[in-house]
C-alpha cells in the first residue's frame, strides 16, 4: 500500500494551499534539546499507526464480519473500499484545513473522526453503520496522510529531518502488521476497539506538544512562533538564525504566483507530470491495495493458512521498509525502484502460476506454498522501494511553485486507484485468480519499462540541478518534435 504516501519530505501527497513545508535549508539549534521533538513526533505518528491499522483491519476480519452480519461479497467489498473514499475526501480537504486552523487542531479533529468511526464499526449490526464508520475513519487517515509528515518536517532540525520523517512510513507499516497479528487472536469487534488507543494517545498528547513554528510564523503569531521554536530546540539554544531564515523563506514562498490545476497541463510541466501521475497510477493498479486489504482471504483461496500468511506479511513488511529507508540514499532512487518493481513482478508471476496450477488440479501440494511465497515476495519487494520512492520523487521533480497543485492531482490518482482496486479485487478474484495475477504481472513489467525510459535519478542532486536537468530534457524533446 502506498499508503503510506509525503511530498514535503518525499513521502506524502500535497495540497494546493501549501506549496512547500515551511522549512529552511539550514537551521539553528541542532545541538539543543530534542526531547520535545521526539515527543511531538511520537504523538504525530500515532496518526500514521492509525492509518496502517485501518488499512490492515479488513484482511483478518473479512470472514468473521461477513459471517456474523450476513454480508455478501459485494457488501464487504464496499466496506473495505469506502475507506479510500473517505481518505480521498480527507486528503483533498487537509491542506486548506491545516493551513487555516493549524497542524495540531487538524490532527485533533481527524483523531475525533477516527474515534467516532471505530465506535460505529464496533457496535454495527448491519452494513450501513459499518460503511459510515469506515468512511469516517477513512476521512481521518486521509488528513493524517498529509498533515503528519508536514508537522514532523516542520518541527525537526535539518540534521535529523530525514530520519524523523521516515518514521511516518515505518509506523504505517507497523500499524498494518499490528492489525494483521492481533486479528488472528482477537474477535473483529475487539480488534476494532484497539483502533481507539492511538487516537486517545494523540488527543491527550496534543495538549502537551507545541504547534508547528513554521505555521505560527506564516499566520503572523510572532510571540507563539518564537516560544514554540524554543521549546523544540531547548531553552538555551540560539534560535535567532533559524527564526530569521524561516521568516525569509515564508516571504519567498508567499511571493510566488499561485498555480491552478489547469496550469499543470502546459508543455513545460508535461515531463514531471507524466512521471508523477504515471508512477502512482501504475503503483495502485499493480494490485497493492487489493492484496493488502484482503490478504487473509487470498491465502485461503490459494490453499494456504490465512493466519500464517498475514503474520508472515506483518513480520516482513516492517523489516523490509526499514531496510529500504536506509538504502534509498545509498543505492539511488532509480536503481532501487527498478529492483523493487522487478521483484514485485516476479512475486505476481509466482502467484499467477500457483493459481493456474490450482485451476488445473496439478501439483496441489506445491501450489499453496508457491502462492504464499509469491505474495510474500511481492510485499517484500514493494515495501523496499515501490511504496515510498514515488513520493520521494514527487518532492524532487516538480518545480516549487507547482508542488502543491501537482501533489493534489497525484493524491487524487493515488486514492482513486486505491478505491478502485480495493473495491474490485474480490470480483476480479471471483472471475479468475490466474488472470488477475497475470494482469498484475503485466502491469509491474510495464512499470519497469516506464521507470527505465522516463524516471530520472535524483540522488545526490540539489532541487535546482534536478529542475535544470528536467527542463533540458523537455527542451530537447520539444526540439525533436518540432524538427519532425
Amino acid at each position: 500500500m502506498s499508503t503510506s504516501k509525503h511530498l514535503e519530505d518525499g513521502h506524502s501527497p500535497r495540497e494546493p494551499e501549501i506549496t512547500e513545508p515551511l522549512i529552511s535549508n539550514s537551521s539553528g539549534g541542532d545541538n539543543g534539546s530534542i526531547a520535545m521533538v521526539i515527543l511531538s513526533t511520537f504523538i504525530a505518528v500515532s496518526g500514521s499507526f492509525e492509518f496502517g491499522s485501518a488499512v490492515g483491519f479488513s484482511s483478518p476480519t473479512q470472514s468473521a464480519i461477513r459471517s456474523e452480519l450476513d454480508l455478501s461479497l459485494a457488501e464487504f467489498s464496499v466496506f473495505g473500499s469506502i475507506l479510500t473514499i473517505g481518505a480521498m475526501i480527507g486528503a483533498i480537504a487537509s491542506g486548506r484545513l491545516a493551513d487555516y486552523v493549524g497542524r495540531k487542531v487538524t490532527m485533533g479533529t481527524s483523531a475525533l473522526c477516527c474515534l467516532l468511526g471505530w465506535i460505529a464499526i464496533a457496535f454495527s449490526q448491519g452494513s450501513w453503520s459499518l460503511d459510515i464508520g469506515r468512511l469516517a475513519v477513512g476521512y481521518g487517515i486521509g488528513v493524517f496522510s498529509y498533515v503528519v509528515p508536514v508537522y514532523i518536517a516542520e518541527i525537526t532540525p535539518k540534521s535529523l529531518r530525514g530520519g524523523f520523517t521516515t518514521v511516518n512510513q515505518l509506523m504505517i507499516c507497523t500499524g498494518v502488521s499490528f492489525a494483521y497479528i492481533l486479528g488472528t487472536v482477537l474477535t473483529w469487534r475487539v480488534l476494532t476497539l484497539t483502533g481507539l488507543i492511538p487516537m486517545l494517545i494523540m488527543l491527550v498528547g496534543l495538549f502537551v506538544v507545541p504547534e508547528s513554528p513554521r505555521w505560527l510564523a506564516k499566520v503572523g503569531k510572532q510571540k507563539e512562533f518564537e516560544e514554540a521554536l524554543r521549546r523544540l530546540r531547548g531553552k538555551d539554544a540560539d534560535i535567532s538564525e533559524e527564526a530569521a531564515e524561516i521568516e525569509d523563506y515564508i516571504r519567498t514562498i508567499e511571493s510566488l504566483p499561485k498555480v491552478k490545476l489547469l496550469d499543470l497541463f502546459q508543455r513545460k510541466y508535461a515531463y514531471p507530470l507524466i512521471v508523477g501521475i504515471g508512477l502512482i497510477a501504475l503503483q495502485q493498479f499493480g494490485g497493492i491495495n487489493g492484496i493488502i486489504f484482503y490478504a487473509a482471504e487470498t491465502f485461503e483461496e490459494a490453499g494456504s493458512s490465512g493466519t500464517v500468511g498475514t503474520i508472515s506479511i506483518a513480520c516482513i513488511q516492517v523489516l523490509v521498509t526499514a531496510v529500504g529507508a536506509t538504502l534509498m540514499d545509498k543505492c539511488g532512487r532509480r536503481p532501487l525502484l527498478l529492483v523493487s518493481i522487478s521483484g514485485a513482478c516476479f512475486g505476481c508471476l509466482l502467484s499467477a502460476i500457483s493459481f493456474f496450477l490450482q485451476s488445473q488440479d496439478y501439483l496441489t501440494d506445491f501450489s499453496p506454498i508457491l502462492a504464499l511465497c509469491g505474495i510474500l515476495v511481492y510485499i517484500a519487494a514493494f515495501s523496499v522501494g515501490w511504496g515510498a520512492i514515488p513520493w520521494v520523487l514527487m518532492s524532487e521533480i516538480f518545480p516549487i511553485n507547482v508542488k502543491g497543485t501537482a501533489g493534489s492531482l497525484v493524491s487524487l490518482m493515488h486514492w482513486f486507484g486505491g478505491w478502485f482496486m480495493s473495491l474490485m479485487y474480490n470480483f476480479f478474484m471471483s472471475w479468475s485468480k490466474t488472470a488477475t495475477y497475470t494482469v498484475f504481472t503485466a502491469i509491474c513489467g510495464g512499470t519497469v519499462l516506464f521507470v527505465a525510459k522516463l524516471v530520472p535519478e535524483t540522488k545526490g542532486r540539489t532541487l535546482e540541478e534536478i529542475q535544470a536537468s528536467m527542463d533540458s530534457t523537455i527542451a530537447s524533446k520539444s526540439k525533436s518534435a518540432d524538427e519532425k
